[in-house]
């Protein structure tokens, strides 16, 4: 029997490879509510869910291909000084928003200060990375 189609609350913890922990909904104490297989989470993570049942608890390695994929060179974006509002008060390591093509936000992170210009990295900060996940079933409806 599949979850397919259907709205799952779940509490999972998140860690890479070496042990870190990058996102908890434990640590929220709010399971995370999403639809299976309608794309609004990791590839990966929904496939794990697809099978499970409520009270289930599982642990799966998702490579970065199923996770928020490999890192991309294209993503790593020069902006000169004239164009960039604000320039003074950038520093490297900040977090910005772009407008994407749909005038929704991209995040990117400040990668490079120069008088020129800025670098900006609009890869997500987990790309890269594999991924590991312990995943809790609280519901299914």
């Amino acid at each position: 029997m599949s979850n397919e189609g259907k709205k799952i609350r779940a509490h999972y913890r998140g860690t890479l490879d070496d042990g870190t922990q990058f996102d908890s909904s434990y640590d929220r104490g709010e399971p995370i509510e999403f639809t299976c297989g309608a794309h609004q989470m990791i590839a990966g993570f929904d496939a794990a869910v697809k099978d499970m049942a409520v009270g289930e608890k599982k642990t799966v390695h998702i490579p970065a291909a199923e996770a928020y994929g490999e890192r991309r060179d294209d993503l790593v974006l020069d902006f000169p000084a004239e164009q960039v509002p604000d320039m003074e008060g950038i520093s490297v390591g900040d977090k910005l928003f772009l407008t994407g093509p749909g005038g929704q936000p991209v995040p990117v992170v400040v990668v490079e200060k120069t008088d020129s210009g800025i670098k900006l990295d609009a890869n997500h900060e987990l790309a890269g990375k594999d991924l590991n996940f312990d995943i809790e079933i609280v519901e299914i409806s």
